[in-house]
């Protein structure tokens, strides 16, 4: 059976992180920079990595400020999708974030229809488009959703 981790991510994650990144987000790629300042200097952000077997398949981060938290980024290994590990992430980020957290938000591009099932499924509601988020012609739904009320 597989040992599955959740786990801080920390600066020898980044290289791993990255390569799932550049994977699942091919025009909007975050640099390695913006991780590091992430996991180093950004004091409301907070990020962890999805392990099997000590390998790293997934990971999600988020910002948590006063009772706000907003998703910023979560991605599975293509290999891996399908098999429950998006919403294992987001519903350890999701009981992570309580208290304070009343409120989640996140923004998906608006053709990841898994993405947007996955979300609906975890009561996440549209809040929104924001036009060109991912840029141009990349809009993006705003979701968000009352952690006292999800089911």
């Amino acid at each position: 059976m597989d040992r599955i981790n959740i786990r801080k991510m920390m600066l020898d994650d980044i290289d791993d992180v990255h390569k799932i990144e550049e994977e699942a987000f091919p025009f909007t790629t975050w640099k390695k920079e913006t991780y590091i300042h992430e996991v180093t200097l950004n004091n409301f952000a907070h990020y962890f990595v999805l392990e099997i077997d000590e390998s790293i398949i997934g990971y999600i981060g988020m910002w948590i400020v006063i009772d706000d938290g907003q998703i910023t980024t979560i991605a599975v290994k293509r290999e891996h999708q399908g098999r429950g590990y998006a919403k294992k992430l987001m519903n350890f980020a999701m009981d992570y974030m309580q208290p304070p957290v009343k409120k989640v938000s996140l923004e998906v591009n608006v053709k990841n229809e898994s993405a947007i099932k996955l979300y609906e499924s975890l009561g996440f509601l549209y809040g929104g488009i924001r036009k060109d988020y991912y840029g141009p012609g990349m809009d993006a739904h705003v979701m968000w959703v009352n952690l006292d009320e999800r089911h």
